[in-house]
C-alpha cells in the first residue's frame, strides 16, 4: 500500500510562490512516475507536471516555465515549485503515483489547496 501526504498549500497573492510537498511511503517502488494534479472549482482533474525514475519531466503547457517538479529520494519526498501564481492556479492540488507516466493514476494523496487572489 502506498501513502501519499501532501502539504504546501496556502492561500496567496497573485505573482507569489509557494512549494507543495508531498511525502510518499509503502510499495513505490513499483511506481515509476509520480506527479501532481490539480481541480479547480467546476472542472475537471488535470494533469500538472511528472518526473519518472530518469529525472524526465513533463508539465501542462499552462504552468510550463512557472512550475518545477523534482524528487528528494533521501527523503522520500516529491515537490513542486511554483512561481509568479496566477488567479487561474487556484485549485486543490493532489500528489499520485503511476507505473509509468503514460498510465492513468493508481494512488492518490488527499489534497491541499492552493488559493490565489488577484
Amino acid at each position: 500500500q502506498v501513502q501519499l501526504t501532501e502539504s504546501g498549500g496556502a492561500s496567496v497573492q497573485s505573482g507569489e510562490s509557494l512549494r507543495l510537498s508531498c511525502a510518499y511511503s509503502g510499495a513505490v517502488y513499483s511506481n515509476l512516475c509520480m506527479g501532481w494534479f490539480r481541480q479547480a472549482p467546476g472542472k475537471e482533474r488535470e494533469r500538472v507536471a511528472t518526473i519518472d525514475d530518469g529525472g524526465d519531466t513533463t508539465y501542462t503547457d499552462s504552468v510550463k516555465g512557472r512550475f518545477t517538479i523534482s524528487q528528494e529520494y533521501v527523503k522520500n519526498t516529491v515537490y513542486l515549485q511554483m512561481d509568479n501564481l496566477t488567479p487561474d492556479d487556484t485549485a486543490m492540488y493532489y500528489c499520485a503515483t503511476m507505473r509509468v507516466c503514460q498510465l492513468p493514476p493508481n494512488f492518490w494523496g488527499q489534497g491541499t489547496q492552493v488559493t490565489v487572489s488577484a
